[in-house]
């Protein structure tokens, strides 16, 4: 009870005291006492400052001060997510790449005739209409006189086209019927000049099955295009209703492809070959596969230490329609990579040899946040129907054969099959060519989002190739080479070989020079914030502790008084609605008649000397003084009327 007075002594103070720091009531209070005790001296500056002027001037050096900071900070970040590339060189031993070859021509003419029989006699009659020729005698030694019937309706379905002018109409070639076109026009090779007339544009027309007005009609300049790109379209067709185990009994076997294998200057044989089976290009041999688990290297360069083959083409046996020059293709790849053949081959002449020196080179990028790269492409939604390592290739084929399977209800013939799916042919899907060219002008156009959700690989392998022919054999070796190449491969072929039907190619590495090329990063942690604290020391002589300070009090402390306020001004309006619904008249509350509540007094002991000093004065009060003193109480008087006993007996003695 002693110490109530106390208390109310100590909750009036706070209440009446006025406040500063972090607790003030306003943020503008509150940026005028932190001007006056932060550590940049440029705040401080423009509170204490005297006239406007100056002011001004401090004010203008400290916006642009903290404008100069954020544009070099916004450097170091940019600078921080780049990357520095390194090239390291060593001389080693190498493995030697894996190399896969196929014959340019994918299948023996001789053994596909039953199937296209009926599609060349068609691409013949359109060769006598259009040019006015027919085969005859020719040095092509074989003949399709036997016809059958079995694919008559689909070819007059989709017959080739002679569009004699610029007006929407075409003259079969097959039939001599004229036809009104309907729908788009697609120009396949407008860069090609046609040597002919110019009105002359050959094509065929492709039509929805569900709705015969949805038709496009391809054209191109070049009849030897457009003949070609229509018997493809057929020539797939045909080829996806044929069993896998067929296909691969009519292409080479690695005894028809493979003449002489010489690794490292040792003899190798088909033993070192893989077969896989391309559906476009037949059956292809890689060496070096690696799946006995075994990948051959060398440790010494040049052509006599690489791998020398030479491969039988037969020439005579070649597809006249669907190929147009003979030798072999062959590409250079990892053993855990898919070799797309069609993409990235390279082409080898017959009677020639091919000389390719290799460099080999690794390479690796960072991935986020330094480049849009993949690890191994398990973030990417697309399913790897190449069972291969991941590459940008192989997620942009899976991308277009999984839209195949989703839009055309079939998969493309070219590509691997999705699980469940089937390949495309004209009598189980009688839509899938209108189809399949819609969808690849989109994906060509990079509408599908293929090219969006494909990415690069972060490390991939690259064989850097260099190409050199000379003629072979030579004049005075042929006879020969000849005769001892016919010899040792007479029983399979019973016939003299011509050189036009051999290649030689030549695969061996320059150096063994293996080349590393990285990424790092340019920035550590540690160096931006060595060079984010230079900044800052530079332009606003401002530390850690400095930036923690504005940090609480341009934001923690500012939002706190935005919300106090927010919450008096809350309390004041149910105060109010509470007082109105009572009938009495609004009266100030405590906290608003005296003053805001003061966290100075924080304890509960009794006002010093100090705090008391602080109180403000009352309105409209003189200042207060000490009173002098009461003067007259220094002045004698005989007061004294009568004379104590005790001072009189003294007196007398």
């Amino acid at each position: 009870a002693a110490r109530a007075p106390g208390k109310k002594i100590t909750a009036r103070l706070k209440r009446t005291l006025p406040v500063r720091g972090p607790q003030a009531p306003t943020v503008s209070e509150l940026m005028r006492w932190y001007c006056l005790n932060t550590n940049t001296h440029g705040c401080r500056r423009i509170v204490v400052s005297r006239g406007r002027l100056r002011r001004l001037l401090w004010i203008v050096l400290t916006l642009s001060a903290v404008g100069l900071i954020l544009w070099q900070c916004a450097e170091l970040l940019m600078n921080y997510y780049s990357a520095s590339v390194s090239v390291t060189v060593q001389f080693q031993k190498l493995p030697f790449p894996a190399v896969t070859i196929c014959n340019i021509n994918p299948y023996k003419y001789s053994a596909m005739k039953e199937y296209l029989s009926e599609l060349d006699k068609e691409t013949k009659k359109a060769l006598e209409t259009f040019y006015g020729f027919s085969e005859g005698k020719s040095k092509v030694r074989r003949s399709v006189d036997d016809w059958n019937s079995t694919g008559s309706d689909f070819f007059q379905q989709i017959p080739l086209l002679k569009v004699e002018d610029l007006s929407r109409t075409a003259t079969e070639l097959h039939s001599g019927q004229k036809r009104k076109i309907e729908g788009r026009i697609f120009h396949k090779d407008s860069s090609i000049v046609n040597s002919g007339d110019s009105n002359d544009i050959i094509g065929f027309q492709l039509c929805d099955a569900n709705n015969s007005s949805e038709c496009a009609l391809y054209t191109f300049s070049s009849g030897v295009n457009a003949i070609q790109e229509w018997y493809k379209l057929h020539y797939m067709n045909i080829m996806a209703q044929i069993p896998l185990e067929t296909k691969e009994k009519l292409s080479y076997s690695a005894d028809d492809l493979l003449l002489t294998c010489f690794f490292d200057g040792l003899s190798c044989d088909k033993r070192h070959f893989t077969r896989f089976h391309h559906p476009l290009h037949g059956n292809c041999y890689t060496f070096n596969s690696g799946e006995n688990g075994t990948i051959l290297s060398t440790s010494t360069g040049g052509s006599e230490y690489g791998l020398q083959v030479v491969l039988y083409i037969d020439e005579a046996d070649y597809n006249p329609f669907l190929v147009t020059s003979t030798g072999a293709k062959i590409i250079i790849h990892d053993q855990k990579e898919y070799p797309f053949v069609e993409d990235i081959g390279t082409e080898i002449e017959t009677a020639a040899v091919t000389s390719i020196g290799m460099h080999f080179t690794q390479s690796r990028k960072l991935s986020k946040p330094y480049s849009d790269c993949t690890e191994t492409g398990a973030d990417i939604p697309v399913e790897n129907l190449y069972n291969k390592s991941y590459s940008l290739q192989i997620c942009l084929h899976s991308c277009f054969q999984k839209a195949m399977v989703d839009s055309c209800g079939c998969a493309q013939y070219a590509q691997p099959l999705p699980a469940g799916a089937e390949y495309c042919n004209y009598k189980k899907n009688p839509n899938w060519m209108y189809c399949y060219y819609r969808l690849h002008e989109k994906f060509v156009k990079e509408q599908l989002g293929c090219q969006q959700i494909c990415k690069d690989a972060c490390s991939f392998k690259e064989w850097a190739l260099t190409t050199s022919i000379a003629q072979w054999p030579s004049i005075v070796s042929e006879d020969w080479m000849l005769r001892v190449l016919s010899w040792d491969k007479g029983q399979k072929l019973n016939k003299k070989l011509n050189k036009t039907d051999l290649a030689n190619l030549m695969v061996f590495y320059k150096d063994l020079n293996e080349r590393f090329i990285s990424e790092n990063p340019a920035n550590t942690l540690v160096i931006l914030l060595s060079n984010f604290g230079g900044q800052l020391g530079l332009w606003m002589s401002c530390s850690v502790v400095c930036v923690i300070e504005i940090v609480e009090v341009f934001f923690i402390d500012s939002l706190s008084i935005v919300m106090r306020r927010q919450w008096q001004r809350a309390k004041k309006w149910w105060h109010g609605r509470q007082q109105g619904g009572s009938g009495k008249a609004p009266q100030a509350s405590d906290e608003e008649s005296q003053g805001h509540d003061n966290p100075v007094c924080i304890d509960e002991d009794l006002p010093t000397f100090t705090t008391a000093l602080r109180l403000p004065l009352p309105q409209d009060s003189p200042l207060p003084r000490t009173p002098p003193p009461n003067y007259s109480t220094l002045r004698l008087e005989t007061a004294f009327t009568e004379q104590l006993p005790d001072t009189l007996e003294l007196g007398q003695h």
